[in-house]
């Protein structure tokens, strides 16, 4: 299906769950809303934290059309669950948010790792979460984001199990996708990031690690919402974790050769 039938799906309600493995050759994007009065703040964030939050739209002041990806989009609608956080409380996750849009807030899309994962399977990497039909496991980390304006907080990352040769070609594969996280931030042991048990990821599902794989973590855009509980904006609306948006914007856009 095309970027466009499936966001017709989204917006129906008949697809309300993770979207990896879903946009062949499209790039998917995270997600995170604010009120104009953060938007520079958060801007700047993202500037200084590319790793966790590369950008590849920001929409005007109350535009919900992320017309440089997606110009027939709605950002309101068209992704499979919505979470919301007021005053860096998580308080409830929707499958609208048209309720909750103002006219002074301004979107940020982020860049997601679930389209470098499309390269991965293609050079015979297999992805646990596809395989297991289940979300990708995301993980608090003691690595601390650059601060910016009132924005603070632990970078999140995305792990994905695998053997050390398939590690080493993962991480030449990512490099040329900076936009959407590039090579990973850690291979091997989840303690010296600060993660002390990969059974009880803090946000996803637990995934099965194979004998003689070792875990291989990338920066996530879920880190927006970690950085949400700590610095506490009034309100602050994003993606459920697992549940992008997906753009007209092809992937290979998005890569370096």
């Amino acid at each position: 299906m095309s970027p466009s039938n499936i966001r017709e799906l989204i917006r129906s309600g008949e697809i309300t769950g993770p979207t990896a493995g879903m946009s062949k050759g499209y790039t998917q994007a995270n997600l995170a809303i604010l009120k104009k009065e953060y938007a520079y703040d958060f801007l700047l964030f993202c500037q200084r934290n590319p790793k966790s939050c590369p950008l590849v739209d920001v929409t005007d002041i109350g535009s919900f059309v992320p017309r440089s990806i997606a110009q027939n989009a709605d950002i309101r609608k068209d992704i499979p669950k919505y979470r919301i956080y007021k005053d860096g409380i998580y308080v409830e996750e929707v499958l609208d948010i048209t309720d909750y849009w103002e006219d002074d807030m301004v979107a940020f899309l982020i860049g997601c790792s679930f389209t470098f994962e499309t390269p991965l399977l293609d050079a015979g990497i297999p992805i646990r979460h596809i395989e297991e039909n289940c979300n990708v496991p995301m993980y608090k980390t003691n690595i601390a984001c650059v601060k910016a304006g009132v924005f603070e907080g632990p970078t999140v990352v995305s792990m994905r199990p695998m053997s050390s040769a398939d590690a080493i070609r993962a991480t030449q594969i990512t490099s040329r996708f900076p936009g959407v996280h590039g090579a990973p931030i850690h291979i091997g042991d989840p303690r010296t990031i600060g993660i002390t048990d990969l059974s009880k990821p803090d946000f996803g599902d637990s995934v099965t690690i194979k004998d003689g794989e070792v875990p291989v973590f990338w920066a996530c855009g879920v880190t927006p919402q970690a950085v949400a509980m700590q610095s506490k904006p009034s309100i602050m609306i994003t993606h459920a974790p697992g549940c992008m948006f997906i753009s007209d914007l092809k992937d290979e856009k998005l890569s370096v050769f």
